[in-house]
């Protein structure tokens, strides 16, 4: 079942790792080059192995897209395959700066199936072009994806302006904070009047702390920048749900 955790006494902060019995899980799929790229057989063969799962289903849009920044994170391969075969990149966008065919297909498709599109690491101009055409089209639910990131560089003023729409959602994570990518003003400033914010973690390394920590850390900061106890639930619970809800 679905349960929300209480932070510094406000209820709302809700588990989105493991380690919480009772807790309910929404699966995702990244479309990286080495789970297939992006592609709508992706999608569909992941909807396929989800089964009858409550909820949407979110598919990221690439994460390793060949840019780089100095990345204060470290970091360990997963698979020893990896060093001598690495991820290829992959963009939404070809050459011409348009949107590709297949990103297209990817945004066609979250109107018939519950899916909730994300914009991956896609950099500011991507990810404004991902958000017209999902107006335009009438996609039901995109997030952008970690956009203070620096592959990204998005500031609360502009997502304020783009969290007012319905569909669209704003996910905020400790770790740009954490990494120092995002200052301490910003930060605040999303947390405390950017609509449709979807408050996460993206903490995963082993190397970095773990989900008791960082729920700690956070009511903290909440404290820090007198955030109300509704706008706790809405980062932490309410938002998440109205995001996930078909």
């Amino acid at each position: 079942m679905e349960k929300s955790l209480g932070v510094h006494g406000c209820p709302g902060m809700g588990s989105t790792q493991s380690g919480f019995s009772g807790q309910r899980f929404c699966g995702s799929v990244v479309l990286n080059e080495i789970s297939g790229g992006i592609d709508y057989r992706v999608v569909e063969r992941s909807l396929c192995l989800r089964g009858d799962e409550p909820g949407r289903f979110i598919v990221h849009l690439p994460t390793v897209t060949g840019r780089t920044h100095t990345s204060t994170l470290a970091r360990n391969l997963s698979h020893p395959l990896l060093r001598e075969k690495p991820i290829k990149p992959a963009r939404v966008t070809a050459q011409n700066g348009r949107l590709t065919p297949q990103t297209l297909d990817i945004l066609k498709m979250a109107r018939d199936y519950p899916l909730v599109i994300s914009t991956g690491h896609a950099d500011a101009d991507e990810v404004r072009m991902l958000i017209e055409e999902s107006l335009r089209i009438g996609v039901p639910r995109l997030m952008l994806n970690q956009p203070a990131n620096p592959l990204t560089g998005l500031k609360a003023a502009e997502l304020a302006v783009i969290g007012s729409e319905p569909s669209v959602y704003i996910e905020q994570t400790a770790l740009t904070y954490l990494l120092g990518y995002q200052d301490r003003q910003d930060f605040t400033k999303v947390l405390s009047h950017v609509p449709n914010v979807v408050y996460s973690s993206d903490l995963g390394q082993t190397s970095q702390v773990d989900v008791h920590e960082w729920l700690s850390m956070s009511g903290q900061w909440f404290d820090a920048f007198g955030l109300s106890c509704e706008r706790r639930a809405e980062m932490t619970l309410l938002n998440p749900q109205r995001m996930l809800a078909i």
